[in-house]
């Protein structure tokens, strides 16, 4: 093998497998090292990705390279090795520690306008959003991972089946899921015939067009596939279930994350929020809009908005 392929990229990442690392990642060292492989490290966390986006904000000695784009270049080359650690698919309070912490340190990028008011403030947080969700896995495995199981497994699956518990027949426990309006029923998709460039407009119910996207450039032969959902069948699904597992004294459990996490799930979450605190946003609303809070943040961002209120007025949301 050639010197300047005898190289293994690892990628640090954050939480549990940046943890994990100090004791994996010199045993891969010890393997390696007598066959001539230099294993070194790409930082893809979430507070590198955020640095070598603002870069601009930074000075020459805080500056890091944007390792994920060269690690996408990379990913086209024969003879690249990367072992990519699992990365966090950061949510917007996931983003905000980061940047806090970031700028603990000194660095001067700025704010995560939650709700931007003007152009400058929508143009960061475009940037930012480039940290969000599943931003790592789309660039190093050029689309949504493949997780289908092998042959060999499936063999082994269906030779050895899972046993399963004693289960009594009057457990109410079931597992609901919407019935029309959702993802699925809003899915269309097409193969082109020839090499072309479409845009996304979304024309509101007032007849306004929206474009959400200028220009996508397809090749022919290939399948765009498209998708959307119903907010109010949405908001009719989550009334329901919240509903019955009241009246039934069921534990609600809410899984909205398919296998790699999108843009929608946050505003699919957040609907949720806001069903469940429907009462609180209701007779609050006016007050949740001065503070602030937005729903696709989670329950926790919420609470944190009416701390600054004063204690009788909190008492009173919360009750």
């Amino acid at each position: 093998m050639a010197s300047e392929k005898s190289k293994i990229i690892y990628t640090l990442t954050d939480e549990a497998p940046l943890l994990a690392t100090c004791a994996f990642l010199p045993i891969i060292r010890t393997f390696t090292a007598p066959a001539g492989l230099q294993v070194v490290e790409s930082d893809i966390s979430v507070a590198a990705r955020i640095l070598a986006e603002f870069s601009d904000c930074l000075t020459a000695e805080q500056k890091v390279p944007d390792n994920l784009a060269e690690l996408g270049r990379m990913t086209l080359l024969p003879d690249t090795n990367i072992i990519k650690l699992p990365n966090i698919s950061a949510s917007v309070p996931q983003l905000l520690a980061a940047i806090k912490e970031l700028q603990s340190k000194g660095y001067k990028i700025p704010d995560f306008p939650e709700d931007p008011k003007d152009d400058a403030e929508k143009a960061i947080r475009t940037r930012y959003s480039k940290c969000l969700g599943s931003a790592v896995n789309p660039v190093l495995r050029e689309g949504n991972s493949d997780r289908r199981a092998p042959n060999a497994v499936k063999r082994y699956a269906r030779k050895n089946p899972h046993s399963m518990g004693e289960w009594s027949q009057a457990s109410r426990t079931h597992v609901s899921h919407m019935h029309g309006g959702d993802f699925y029923a809003g899915e269309k998709s097409m193969t082109m015939t020839k090499a072309c460039d479409v845009k996304m407009d979304l024309v509101t119910n007032s007849g306004k067009t929206i474009v959400l996207k200028p220009k996508v450039s397809l090749l022919a032969g290939e399948i765009i596939d498209s998708m959307y959902m119903s907010k109010q069948a949405l908001w009719e699904f989550y009334e329901k279930e919240i509903e019955d597992a009241y009246k039934t004294g069921m534990m609600l459990s809410l899984h909205v994350k398919a296998t790699m996490m999108k843009v929608s799930h946050p505003i699919v979450f957040g609907h949720a929020v806001k069903i469940f605190y429907k009462d609180a946003f209701a007779k609050h609303g006016k007050l949740f809009e001065e503070l602030g809070v937005n729903p696709n943040n989670g329950m926790s961002s919420l609470y944190d908005k009416i701390k600054t209120l004063p204690e009788s007025k909190r008492e009173e949301i919360i009750q």
